[in-house]
């Protein structure tokens, strides 16, 4: 297997497993070399937390973006995940346009809705903003909500064939090479994914557990990420992606005081069986 250096950017909460803390360790595992760009360090995650501590790191992410040119250093891919603002997004933009390597790829997963509303602090400012950099996702990673914001189309908490196809057009039309929409239902016990490459879909369904769990958008985009960029194909990524994080709520279900998070770690010999099968 060909060796990678991607970089992924995102928030670091310290406990919760989700963002950076489960990217690091989910890439790692898929083979490649991960480098980091935290946004911010929180102490825990905000859903379900009180009284979390918060650091911006916005004023950062210029210089080290210097120094790294400066080093000579550049990367293969660029994974994005939560991004706290729009001068972060704009800085973003930024390290697309100048520390990947020709023919670098560029995955978004647009971490800021779920259930039809935006996450707290996010606004049709940042929408707009992130628009622009989802114009220049190779593959775009988001869920309905998402989606929804993203192309102007009413939510709706249940959805047909065609509603799901007039989501895609629209995500290709605002530029998306390539769609991974997950949280795509058409039966109330079953879930799955539709992998969308700008023509033809391929939906991969699976079962669907009726408990919300946070950090499983994360666990579910950087395993997708570290299966793609290892050479699997989209499908086949979305499809590993989607069983490795069944696996790790399945590995939850049993233990109602780990409310928090998922036991990704539990199911990470799995995820690196599905990558080099």
């Amino acid at each position: 297997m060909a060796y990678h250096r991607i970089l992924t950017i995102q928030d670091i909460s310290c406990v919760g497993q989700c963002s950076m803390t489960v990217a690091l360790p989910i890439l790692s595992a898929c083979g490649l070399e991960t480098c980091i760009l935290p946004s911010a360090v929180l102490s825990t995650h905000t859903g379900g937390f009180k009284g979390y501590t918060f650091r911006d790191l916005t004023e950062d992410i210029p210089a080290i973006r210097r120094h790294w040119q400066q080093e000579g250093i550049a990367f293969e891919a660029v994974y994005t995940g939560y991004l706290g603002s729009t001068k972060q997004i704009d800085y973003v933009a930024e390290i697309f346009r100048t520390m990947l390597q020709s023919g670098g790829k560029i995955i978004v997963d647009p971490a800021m809705a779920d259930n039809g509303k935006l996450y707290v602090g996010f606004d049709e400012a940042y929408v707009e903003a992130m628009k622009g950099l989802c114009r220049d996702a190779d593959v775009l990673l988001p869920n309905i909500t998402e989606a929804c914001m993203l192309t102007g189309i009413p939510y709706r908490e249940t959805c047909d064939e065609a509603y799901i196809d007039s989501l895609l057009q629209a995500l290709t039309a605002l530029g998306a090479r390539n769609v991974i929409l997950t949280g795509v239902s058409y039966q109330e016990d079953v879930t799955g994914v539709l992998v969308w490459d700008g023509q033809n879909g391929s939906y991969y369904r699976h079962r669907k557990i009726p408990q919300l769990f946070h950090g499983t958008g994360d666990i579910y985009a950087s395993a997708f990420t570290g299966a793609w960029i290892s050479g699997r194909t989209l499908y086949e990524a979305a499809k590993i992606a989607a069983d490795y994080t069944l696996a790790c709520i399945e590995k939850t279900l049993d233990d109602p005081d780990h409310w928090y998070g998922v036991k990704f770690e539990a199911a990470l010999p799995l995820l690196v069986g599905m990558v080099n099968d």
